[in-house]
């Protein structure tokens, strides 16, 4: 039993940083589509294999495209959610929050590198 649990905690542990995780929103920038304290589920998967902490991919499959909301590292460091708007390049994309009237996105700080991106926004809840 003790192993059981052992093993299912790893698993876990596992999942969490390498394929999947859960963030509490903070903010209004992509009101309405996704509200304040709202938790969302990130596949951290989607662009390619990342080990947590680390700036740069192992292995890179995919960009963000167009229309997809992404969570990624803003140029200040913190951790943001905005929808793709437009690819610059193989290594950059645009990124803007969906209310446009209260979000610090691309139009204040520019395109955003691609080894930036933590992962795609697969849910909201």
């Amino acid at each position: 039993m003790g192993r059981a649990v052992i093993l299912a905690l790893a698993a876990g542990i596992l999942i969490k940083l390498f394929v999947f995780d859960l963030m509490i929103t903070d903010g209004r920038s992509m009101s309405p589509t996704i509200q304040s304290g709202k938790i969302i589920i990130i596949n951290r998967l989607q662009y390619g294999l990342r080990i947590p902490g680390q700036k740069h991919y192992l292995i890179r499959w995919s960009h963000p495209k167009p229309g997809e909301v992404v969570v990624f590292y803003a140029p200040g460091g913190e951790s943001v959610i905005k929808r793709c708007d437009n690819i610059t390049g193989n290594d950059s994309f645009i990124a803007l929050g969906d209310n446009s009237l209260r979000s610090y996105d691309s139009r204040s700080y520019g395109p955003i590198p691609a080894e930036n991106t933590i992962g795609k926004v697969l849910g909201v809840r």
